[in-house]
């Protein structure tokens, strides 16, 4: 007897994927994206237009040097983040079958966290732009966390989604406490930069080479876990059905993982710890466009950075009744919060599609 077919185990038949809906669904994002885009580069406190911008002389023109040295960076960051952060909970949520799996929630954004924080305890320098410290530091972090947590989170040789949880939050509760202790090492300085970094924070104004060295690494690690889409697909079977149709699961697993690591160790290194966007974006994108990897992927790619860039913009434009402007983490944190619990209430009446 074979193994029960998708419909036999109540999961969703995946719909044929033609080229004409993947680049209709992906266009009207991306056109979404640039509109955020500029939008978030023109809106805030001290907002401009794009006639002021131009000559873009930044030498010459006040309005230019504001918009090519702060406010473009500082969006193209927030894309860039947005893209790592969405394709990562897109992957995590397929492996383990659970629409709670998120960098944020499961962990590894907090071993990269540590990782970074160990980076400037030890190196030193700046917190968050310096991707030749505090990046390959986070990586390792976020490598380490990930190896650590998927092998507590094996219950009798198999992934157990509701461990693997569990265990991501006892160690983020372990990495806070680890970071709390090293802040007591760090000068006043160095400590609030640290705090600021930690509550996830854009307001770096890296350049255009960090951001390219970023944008590199960013593609790379996307670009693997878009390879793997058919091989996610699959698993929406489980592991023996994936298994039963030629994929080598534990090999899937690794791939998936080392991208996930270099994705997260790349944004919070640059952005500390900006929780839930990789749980709000991919789900979302699942309800909406259907479980095909093939589409959801470079859709929630599209739209975690569009996502990304308004949280981003919605921080800024809060400066203006507060006087402060809170870090974008706080921001989807507050919405990522209650999308959680919905999320974990909704799991308790219908199985994860």
């Amino acid at each position: 007897m074979g193994y029960p077919s998708a419909v036999e185990q109540g999961l969703p038949v995946l719909r044929a994927l033609t080229a004409r809906r993947f680049l209709a669904v992906n266009g009207v994002l991306f056109i979404t994206l640039l509109v955020c885009l500029v939008a978030g580069a023109l809106l805030g406190q001290g907002g401009t237009s794009l006639a002021s911008i131009f000559p873009l002389d930044p030498d010459n023109n006040l309005a230019a040097a504001a918009f090519l040295q702060a406010r473009l960076p500082r969006v193209l960051l927030a894309a860039l983040v947005g893209v790592a952060l969405s394709v990562v909970g897109v992957a995590f949520q397929a492996l383990l079958r659970n629409p709670l799996a998120d960098p944020f929630i499961m962990g590894v954004s907090g071993g990269a966290a540590l990782g970074g924080t160990l980076g400037l305890v030890v190196f030193g320098g700046g917190v968050s732009a310096s991707l030749a410290l505090e990046g390959p530091a986070a990586f390792l972090g976020a490598a380490l966390a990930t190896l650590l947590i998927y092998r507590l989170g094996r219950v009798g040789g198999k992934v157990d989604t509701l461990t693997i949880l569990l265990v991501g939050v006892v160690f983020n509760a372990f990495a806070s406490a680890v970071i709390m202790f090293l802040k007591t090492t760090l000068s006043a300085q160095k400590t609030q930069e640290l705090l600021v970094w930690l509550m996830g924070n854009l307001d770096s104004y890296p350049t255009y080479g960090i951001l390219a060295a970023l944008a590199a690494g960013v593609a790379l690690g996307s670009g693997v876990l878009f390879s793997t889409a058919g091989r996610l697909n699959a698993l929406s079977l489980g592991e023996q059905g994936a298994a039963h149709l030629g994929v080598d699961v534990e090999a899937t697993k690794r791939v998936v993982f080392v991208a996930a690591s270099l994705l997260v160790g790349l944004a919070v290194s640059v952005s500390g710890l900006v929780g839930f966007v990789g749980l709000i974006v991919p789900h979302v994108c699942r309800l909406v466009l259907g479980p095909d990897h093939r589409l959801l992927l470079p859709a929630s790619a599209l739209a975690g950075a569009a996502f990304l860039v308004v949280a981003d913009l919605a921080a800024r434009l809060l400066f203006l009744p507060l006087t402060s402007e809170p870090p974008v983490g706080v921001v989807t944190a507050f919405l990522g919060g209650p999308f959680f619990l919905l999320l974990l209430r909704k799991r308790h009446r219908t199985a994860f599609m």
